[in-house]
């Protein structure tokens, strides 16, 4: 199967870890032994979020006063080359030797016009405290909103259009190679008024992207990889139930908050819908199981209804 697997920002980085090189190289090395044991007679693609890491680049660039900190876009590309490094290595370490591995820098294209960046929701980079988050909003003209009991930056978030590197993508793939690209929702671009490409100050939702990129692909499943075993009804409540099995109409019917399983909802459910493929949202440590067709919340148009566990 050709299967994109799309890693939650969990994969790299807990939530309240420092954001050292090592804890995030030790995140991805736990992420890479599960990826492992789908490579064997699969066609690998994966995507992966960065909220953190670009955070950490703005705040790193925003100490050095000499020169004007780096746009998103930039850090963007900087986080791809520097969590695909991290991922190659480690995968590469698993599997067999000369198995070939490629990151790729992804430009996606963003509509200008999106309604997004009058209402910025993104939320990039560590968490604050109210007062901390306000003081960083007045003195660098953030946005910024709760997240839980904290606070953090949120900036636009435009639907992905296009992915610019999709012919490479599928060149590496039919000769053989592992590739990890879309990192972060991939790098937004657009075209401005004089017909150039040029980089935007957003960032894509990952699971969007990477619906988007499954679907590019002709990809036979999407996998959306999170700390949770399944979609769940109720969540948090003696009454929660786990979703095994769901037509995407009737999953979008639940309502789902857009900090949390939202965009990952919206995403299974705009692959398998334009797609007539599945797409599962499950954990991790499940993806042995989710690809063999029995683990995690299962999203296809093959019946109608919900069932659950």
């Amino acid at each position: 199967m050709r299967i994109v697997v799309a890693l939650g920002g969990n994969a790299l980085l807990r939530r309240g870890e420092p954001m050292t090189a090592d804890n995030q190289r030790i995140n991805i090395r736990i992420a890479a032994e599960q990826i492992a044991k789908i490579s064997a007679g699969n066609e690998l693609v994966i995507a992966h979020g960065n909220g953190p890491q670009v955070g950490l680049l703005s705040l790193q660039a925003a100490a050095y006063t000499s020169v004007s900190p780096y746009p998103l876009d930039v850090l963007g590309a900087e986080t791809e080359g520097m969590i695909g490094y991290m991922i190659e290595q480690e995968l590469g370490n698993l599997l067999p030797v000369g198995k070939p591995f490629a990151t790729l820098l992804t430009q996606v294209e963003v509509n200008g016009n999106d309604p997004a960046f009058k209402y910025p929701s993104k939320p990039i980079g560590p968490v604050y405290s109210k007062e901390e988050a306000e003081r960083l909003a007045a003195e660098k003209g953030w946005s910024i909103a709760p997240d839980g009991d904290k606070y953090r930056r949120v900036v636009a978030s435009p639907r992905p259009k296009r992915i610019f590197e999709i012919r490479p993508i599928k060149w590496l793939l039919e000769k053989g190679s592992i590739v990890i690209c879309a990192g972060g929702g991939g790098i937004p671009t657009m075209y401005g008024e004089d017909g150039k490409l040029k980089g935007v100050e957003a960032v894509i939702d990952k699971d969007l992207c990477s619906a988007l990129l499954a679907e590019q692909l002709s990809c036979d499943l999407l996998v959306i990889a999170t700390d949770v075993d399944a979609v769940f009804i109720d969540w948090g409540k003696p009454t929660q139930k786990a979703v095994a099995q769901v037509h995407p109409d009737d999953l979008e019917k639940l309502g789902f908050a857009a900090g949390s399983m939202g965009p990952k909802v919206q995403a299974a459910c705009e692959f398998a819908r334009n797609t007539g493929k599945e797409a599962v949202i499950g954990s991790l440590a499940d993806i042995e199981n989710i690809v063999k067709g029995y683990a995690g919340t299962r999203i296809s148009t093959a019946s109608k209804g919900i069932h659950y566990r």
